[in-house]
């Protein structure tokens, strides 16, 4: 089989390749540039991708910063810091990008009828307590159906698949999950705020770091002057 995997170099994306991979795929890595604030991400998903061994990584480059409406695509939006985890769960956050799933899987739909390729990964959780509304199962439901109306490999019978391996994990069982695939969490990138060092404040950083102590672990990501959520 082949497979596209959407890959941002965080721990639900590289889980998933991993799982891709597992699964015996020949996986090909997508990842985008949009101008993000935390390009950094893309350090490490070419990482990643190195490491899992992927046939192909391709990093695809547009602007969603034209149009901002985002903290992660407006410097003049703060993102959220220090919120607790009930906190995240009360609305969707400033975080989420309009639209930016259905145009990553656009782009990789693209790609992988080029490649006649079976299935689509892609590490979208409902469970995280962001709540995005295009990391939900009604949204990739629509999608899946849009795979089968708006190509011509769906037209005849054989849509790409979308995978969604993750969606009804918790944060801790992804990290299970990660730890039996053997991905190197030291590789990977969650922050939001853009450094070299992860800030430890962000909503991502947060979710992160609460799940690697819930399971007994240390997340080995280097933090801002090693930043600890729990002080």
């Amino acid at each position: 089989m082949k497979a596209v995997v959407l890959l941002s170099g965080g721990l639900d994306s590289s889980t998933v390749l991993y799982q891709a991979q597992a699964d015996g795929c020949e996986s090909y890595a997508i990842s985008f540039d949009y101008q993000q604030r935390h390009l950094r991400e893309l350090e490490s998903a070419k990482a990643i991708a190195l490491s899992a061994g992927v046939v192909k990584h391709q990093v695809v480059s547009f602007d969603l910063s034209l149009w901002g409406g985002s903290a992660l695509t407006d410097n003049k939006i703060d993102f959220p810091r220090d919120r607790t985890l009930a906190q995240m769960s009360e609305s969707i956050p400033i975080t989420y990008v309009p639209a930016r799933n259905t145009i990553f899987l656009s782009f990789a739909l693209a790609w992988a009828e080029t490649l006649n390729a079976d299935r689509i990964y892609i590490g979208v959780n409902a469970l995280d307590y962001s709540g995005y509304p295009d990391c939900r199962p009604d949204y990739i439901q629509a999608m899946q159906e849009v795979f089968r109306l708006g190509t011509k490999q769906g037209r005849e019978g054989n849509p790409i698949s979308i995978l969604t391996p993750l969606i009804d994990l918790k944060k801790t069982e992804i990290i299970k999950l990660g730890n039996h695939l053997g991905v190197p969490w030291e590789k990977t990138w969650s922050c939001y705020a853009g450094g070299e060092l992860a800030c430890g404040l962000c909503d991502s950083c947060r979710l992160r770091v609460a799940a690697f102590e819930e399971l007994g672990l240390t997340d080995p990501l280097p933090y801002v002057d090693n930043y600890n959520t729990q002080k």
